[in-house]
């Protein structure tokens, strides 16, 4: 199983001692990133849909950096810094994500490292890898130690 980390000049860049993701085997997780311009590293929006808006496409640079996008994301989690904006994130979210909808957990948090700060998200893409497509077959030779050991 392939395991790695995943860093990307188009993603929010880091603010602290982590990666942006981590491929493990068919999984990509991808850390908790904000409205953060991967340019300037500053914030982006003084509002929830703009912020939500940056958001995605943070995380949507950092699954395409391993070949994955938002169509591969299974699981989302989100932190909202206040709870009443959640229709006009949700409203934001539904367009930028398509159905079906990864499943989701959305909770207040205190947002605070970051002044200004409406909202951050971290997700689990899954992307199957190749398999083969007929039976894998076991030598004989191999077959014949395995049931020599059976005792």
């Amino acid at each position: 199983m392939a395991k790695y980390a995943i860093q990307t000049k188009r993603g929010a860049p880091p603010r602290g001692a982590y990666s942006q993701g981590w491929r493990a085997g068919d999984f990509l997780f991808v850390t908790g990133t904000g409205p953060i311009d991967p340019v300037s590293g500053e914030l982006v929006g003084d509002n929830i849909e703009r912020q939500t808006e940056q958001t995605i496409d943070n995380i949507s640079a950092i699954l395409e950096a391993d070949g994955a996008s938002l169509r591969d994301v299974v699981k989302v989690d989100v932190h909202l810094s206040d709870t009443s904006l959640f229709a006009r994130y949700n409203a934001v979210y539904a367009r930028k994500f398509s159905q079906p909808y990864p499943v989701r957990t959305t909770v207040g948090s205190n947002l605070g490292h970051t002044p200004g700060m409406l909202i951050e998200i971290d997700c689990i893409a899954y992307i199957a890898t190749k398999t083969r497509t007929g039976p894998v077959r076991a030598s004989k030779g191999k077959a014949s130690r395995a049931k020599g050991r059976r005792k």
